[in-house]
């Protein structure tokens, strides 16, 4: 187990969390591939991600799009703003093979909106490629959510 990736991925993964529970969307867009895409699936056990329902299948446009309506203030569901804390934790590397590594972890995710609060625990999986000297950015995340059968009404944040 090479334990200096492992900590530099952690490290990764953690600055993506904060960066989302404090609203910093334009940093969070930053650390995403080009060619990135951020998968929320219905079915926590499909593989065919194109062919099956998502909660969200964002490339690059539709992440911007996600974050414009998060941050515009016209949208229903984002008023007032989610507050969210999460705890990112049993980060394993599965494989590492020449600058792409692929890391899986837990999310717990904690939103505080109107006096209500929920819960959302997901199975993470990223797939991180090196964009040179040792700066990650994340070609794939999927966020399989283990109450995924539990709506997602009026959504107002970023898993």
């Amino acid at each position: 187990m090479n334990i200096a990736l492992l900590n530099r991925l952690t490290a990764f993964v953690w600055a993506e969390a904060d960066m989302l529970d404090h609203g910093e969307y334009a940093a969070w867009l930053d650390l995403w591939s080009p060619t990135g895409t951020y998968i929320v699936p219905i079915d926590p056990d499909t593989q065919d991600f194109d062919n099956t329902l998502n909660y969200a299948h964002d490339d690059a446009i539709m992440r911007s799009l996600r974050v414009a309506r998060l941050t515009s203030g016209e949208s229903v569901s984002t008023q007032p703003m989610a507050r969210t804390v999460r705890n990112v934790s049993r980060l394993r590397v599965l494989s590492e093979d020449a600058g792409t590594v692929v890391l899986r972890g837990v999310q717990d995710l904690h939103e505080f909106r109107k006096t209500q609060r929920h819960q959302y625990t997901a199975d993470v999986t990223w797939t991180l490629v090196d964009n040179g000297g040792g700066v990650w950015r994340i070609e794939r995340k999927v966020l399989r959510l283990i109450n995924s059968t539990d709506t997602l009404a009026g959504i107002g944040f970023i898993l």
